[in-house]
């Protein structure tokens, strides 16, 4: 079954939801595919406290390492931290109090306020929710690289639905922890205060 907008409300799992999204006419699971264009956008209702970096507007109060690397359009929000060696790209918006830890790679994704990517993570094409903590080495894939099928699917409300995306990480809600060297499958959604165990792999849809 193909998903429409009307199978997944994102307010739902994630409260901020509308406060940052309010504007934006693109479902879910097609945001991370035109997250430039989206950031970009928003590029324009900045405040002040925002200062251009490269393609990068950053806030005064956030804490930048040296040795980070960023490429594309990105927003990083009041009293966030980037570790030293990270790596943004494609397309990132960080919103207040977030933390990417030495190391991580964040491509294509939004994370809501005082989440945290602890260190040498990975979140791919991804929307992460407010207070998400991910231990280190904990992972978002965002693509099949090891079948000839790449479709992705997703779980939700006990449906199986495809994605009118090839590449999709996962939708995590509000409050969910995930644990150290654990890997979320691409299409995986986790409602509001999940918790994925260290070393977990979570594969919602398995392929017969």
């Amino acid at each position: 079954m193909s998903l429409t907008d009307h199978h997944l409300d994102p307010g739902l799992f994630i409260s901020r939801w509308s406060a940052v999204f309010g504007q934006t006419t693109e479902p879910v699971w097609r945001l991370p595919s035109v997250a430039e264009r989206v950031i970009t956008e928003k590029f324009k209702g900045l405040p002040g406290e925002y200062v251009k970096n490269g393609t990068a507007y950053i806030h005064h109060s956030a804490n930048i390492e040296p040795h980070v690397t960023m490429k594309g359009a990105i927003i990083i929000g009041p009293g966030c931290f980037i570790g030293s060696h990270a790596y943004l790209r494609g397309g990132v918006f960080l919103d207040e109090g977030v933390v990417v830890g030495p190391g991580c790679e964040v491509k294509s994704s939004f994370i809501f306020r005082r989440s945290a990517l602890a260190h040498f993570n990975f979140a791919g094409d991804s929307i992460i929710g407010e207070n998400v903590n991910m231990e280190a080495g904990s992972i978002l894939a965002n693509h099949y690289n090891e079948r000839e099928d790449k479709s992705i699917r997703s779980l939700i409300n006990g449906e199986i639905f495809l994605l009118p995306v090839n590449k999709f990480g996962s939708f995590i809600g509000d409050g969910s922890k995930i644990g150290a060297n654990a890997v979320l499958s691409p299409g995986t959604v986790l409602s509001p205060n999940s918790i994925v165990k260290r070393l977990e792999l979570v594969e919602q849809v398995k392929l017969s």
